[in-house]
Formats: C-alpha cells, sequence, structure tokens
C-alpha cells in the first residue's frame, strides 16, 4: 500500500513523541489561512496503519489495512495532489486485506509498562467511627473525598511529622509499587513521595465501560472525578503508553496556573483533547469543592477540544488573571 508520508510535500520534521510534522495541506482548503507553522501531522502505528491531524483547523482521518479509505482520508490525498483513480485503486487494495485486518486485531497486545512492587509504611486505614482519625476525616471530606474513595492510611500511633498525614498507596495491576504522604500542617512539603518513574495514578480504578479518561496533574483531582493523576506537569512516554492501553477518548484538564498550562501541546502531540474550564480556581479538586463533583464533569466535557486555536485563546484569557 501506498506510504502516506513520502506523498506529503515540502519539509518534515519528527517530534519527541513520534509524530511527523509538515504544513498541513487541509487548511487553505477549508477556509483557513495557509498553513507556515507545519501544524500538521502524522503518526505511524507499524507500516499499515497512520493518523492524521492538523492542529490549526482540527481536520483528522486515518487509515488502517484493511479497512476502506474514509471521505476525510481521501480529501487528504486529493489535497496532496493524488488523482481519483489511484485512490480507488488504493481503496480497492486495502480491502483486499480484511483477514490480514481480523488477524492483526485478534493478535494485538497492550505494549507492557512494568513496575517493581514495594511495600508500604506503616499505618491503619482510616475509619470514620475512630475518634483519633478525626483529623484526617475531616481533611478529606473538606477535599470533598470521603474515606471509602480509596484504602487511605494514617498514622496517628507514629510521634513527630509523620503522624499528621495521609498515607495514599500507589498500585499497578492490583500491586503496591509506591506511596505518597500528604502532610497536614503548614510545613513544606506538603507530598512526600516514593514513586517509580512513568507511574500513572488511577490506571487500576478505570473501569472497562469508561467512554473516556479525565488526566489531571494532582493525585487528590484525580480522586475527586475518577481520572488518573500524572503527578506532575508532563506526560511521560510510559504514562501515554498506559493511556492509549484504555482504549478510550482521552481529555486532559491541566492546572490553571503556569505550569500547569505546558502541558497543552504535549497532549496535542498525543492526540489528545484538552479541557480549560472557565472555573475561576486552580484546579480540578478546587472545582469539585467549589462547584461539586457532577457540575465539573460535565464543564470538562463541555469544554474539551483538540483545537489549538481554542486552546490558545483560554490559556491567554488564564495568564491575564495570574
Amino acid at each position: 500500500m501506498f506510504e502516506i508520508l513520502s506523498l506529503i510535500p515540502g519539509k518534515k520534521k519528527k517530534t519527541s513523541s513520534g509524530w511527523q510534522s509538515f504544513n498541513a495541506p487541509c487548511c487553505v482548503n477549508r477556509g483557513h489561512k495557509e498553513d507556515r507553522r507545519m501544524r500538521g501531522g502524522i503518526i505511524t502505528d507499524g507500516p499499515n496503519k497512520w493518523t492524521y491531524h492538523c492542529f490549526n483547523c482540527d481536520f483528522k482521518c486515518g487509515f488502517v489495512l484493511g479497512k476502506p479509505l474514509t471521505k476525510n482520508t481521501k480529501q487528504l490525498l486529493t489535497w496532496i495532489g493524488i488523482d481519483n483513480d489511484q485512490i480507488t485503486r488504493w481503496n480497492f487494495e486495502s480491502l483486499q486485506h480484511k483477514d490480514l485486518l481480523d488477524f492483526t486485531d485478534k493478535q494485538r497486545e497492550k505494549k507492557k509498562v512494568k513496575f517493581k512492587e514495594t511495600e508500604l509504611p506503616e499505618g491503619e486505614l482510616v475509619d470514620v467511627n475512630n475518634p483519633k482519625h478525626k483529623v484526617y476525616v475531616d481533611y478529606l471530606h473538606k477535599r470533598g473525598i470521603t474515606i471509602s474513595d480509596y484504602p487511605f492510611l494514617v498514622t496517628p500511633h507514629i510521634e513527630g511529622r509523620n503522624s499528621n498525614r495521609v498515607i495514599i498507596p500507589f498500585t499497578h495491576e492490583n500491586k503496591i509499587v509506591g506511596h505518597t504522604s500528604r502532610f497536614l500542617d503548614d510545613r513544606k512539603p506538603k507530598f512526600i513521595s516514593e514513586q517509580q518513574s512513568g507511574y500513572l495514578f488511577g490506571y487500576d480504578l478505570q473501569k472497562s465501560d469508561y467512554q473516556f479518561c479525565i488526566v489531571v496533574e494532582g493525585i487528590f483531582d484525580a480522586l475527586s472525578i475518577n481520572g488518573c493523576a500524572l503527578t506532575h506537569n508532563a506526560i511521560s512516554d510510559e504514562q501515554a503508553t498506559l493511556l492509549n492501553n484504555l482504549n478510550r477518548k482521552i481529555i486532559v484538564v491541566p492546572d490553571q496556573d503556569k505550569t500547569g498550562l505546558e502541558i497543552c501541546d504535549r497532549a496535542l502531540e498525543l492526540g489528545y483533547s484538552v479541557s480549560l474550564p472557565d472555573w475561576h480556581v486552580k484546579d480540578v479538586n478546587d472545582a469539585v469543592v467549589k462547584y461539586g463533583k457532577l457540575a465539573t464533569l460535565l464543564s470538562i466535557l463541555q469544554n474539551e477540544t483538540t483545537s489549538k486555536i481554542k486552546i490558545e485563546m483560554r490559556r491567554k484569557e488564564i495568564a491575564k488573571r495570574l
């Protein structure tokens, strides 16, 4: 079949996440200004599958050997100068490989990301009926979280600063692979973690019937809306692999501060949506506390987009009030 990258005219540049960037041919053909900033992107998945995304006008299409060419794919091929007869022949050739497609689907396995099993610090499950646990229960309640949301550990029997903390276990494939401690005093650091590179908090909590996964920065953000937390303001290759293994729409909700907004470009490179609701609060957990869980989720879904223009506009609006 055809090698799509060899058909794209002009200069190309490969990004760190595997996308091949070039001047998008779709923009001018869809009534937008001609792209001169290499906003078109193609990422391949083996020799027989590719995805196209314009990060300017949001035009999308793709190809999988064994499936018919879609209307958008045919349109892209036309825009780069392929005649209709050749497109028809390629469409017919693709359909002749349907058996290969069926075999590949059956044989495809999720890419593995492995973590070493570790031990948790000594602690006890937080208990709403234990008077010694009241300070921890009150803190979680203030964050819009109930103790049934996660197996939080506490250590009221320990002296010093470690007595004033909530321990949050990190699991992957139902094995303990690390933890973080959230200290309840006013000292810094607020969090002290034992975390392995590439770990994605909340991965085990995702259900098979979920249609999307909301990706946030902080652990309490994730717990607030049953999402996944990066625990920092970047998406590593290992985390991207885990998110892709979920096989559903990924919606990244950055913290609305200077460092949080930097994640938007990486999210778009990976083909994810971004949501920046007009909350006037810093993050998802703050929004849940202020507006409630349901209203927060609805606002995330209503504002999700892959349009770089819309995201840039929202980033500028947020930056003005920081």
